[in-house]
């Protein structure tokens, strides 16, 4: 499923004044999907730490945050050498680990060249409240769901979404086209935008899953 936000991850993988990365938003967006997908696409390797389904990640930041020790003890764990250049360390549910979170800040300063994404969802709500924020030390973005363009492209609709982006002036579609996309906006609004959600409407249409979803 094509999301916008993925372009935003490639430019940040391409600056070269880069910091660690926080991707925000709430649950169920896809956030984890969409960065396992670019690390998978666009790195070498991709290290993947669940912070909420193993407790056992948090040990790494627990005695020292200096990142060579952390990068190193990553590396041992999932026993192979982690690369600057063709690696995504992606530290997931990261605000379950006020530690995780707090080394992203010596990331930063020390290991620029690393590239890293931390996500998670209630952010807002765990920032300051057990660990020093690294404010200033990282770049941020925040994910939502599906945007009625996006759900367009999910439909298979990507050819009328092109031409109504590309007119430059204020002729009237044909009714048969206004009615059909008045049809699919009327979707929109009643299937939203949780990628489970339309998946399920773009493969089976059935909207009594839908609602039960």
């Amino acid at each position: 499923m094509e999301r916008y936000i993925y372009n935003n991850l490639l430019k940040w993988k391409l600056n070269k004044e880069r910091k660690p990365l926080l991707l925000q938003g709430a649950r169920q967006v896809g956030k984890t999907y969409l960065v396992k997908y670019f690390g998978e696409q666009e790195y070498e390797n991709l290290i993947y730490l669940n912070f909420e389904k193993n407790n056992e990640f948090k040990i790494l930041f627990k005695a020292n945050l200096s990142p060579k020790k952390i990068i190193e003890n990553i590396g041992l764990y999932f026993g192979k050498k982690i690369s600057e250049n063709n690696t995504l360390i992606f530290f997931d549910e990261i605000q379950e680990s006020p530690e995780a979170l707090t080394s992203l800040k010596y990331f930063s300063e020390e290991t620029p060249k690393y590239h890293i994404i931390g996500a998670g969802s209630l952010l807002g709500v765990s920032i300051g409240k057990k660990s020093s924020f690294p404010v200033g030390k990282l770049n941020f973005l925040e994910m939502h769901p599906l945007s009625f363009d996006e759900f367009l492209v999910a439909l298979g609709e990507s050819y009328l979404l092109e031409t109504l982006k590309e007119k430059d002036n204020f002729e009237s579609l044909p009714e048969i086209i206004h009615n059909k996309l008045i049809d699919i906006y009327k979707q929109y609004l009643f299937v939203g935008g949780m990628p489970e959600v339309v998946n399920s409407f773009v493969i089976n249409k059935d909207i009594e899953e839908v609602r039960e979803i």
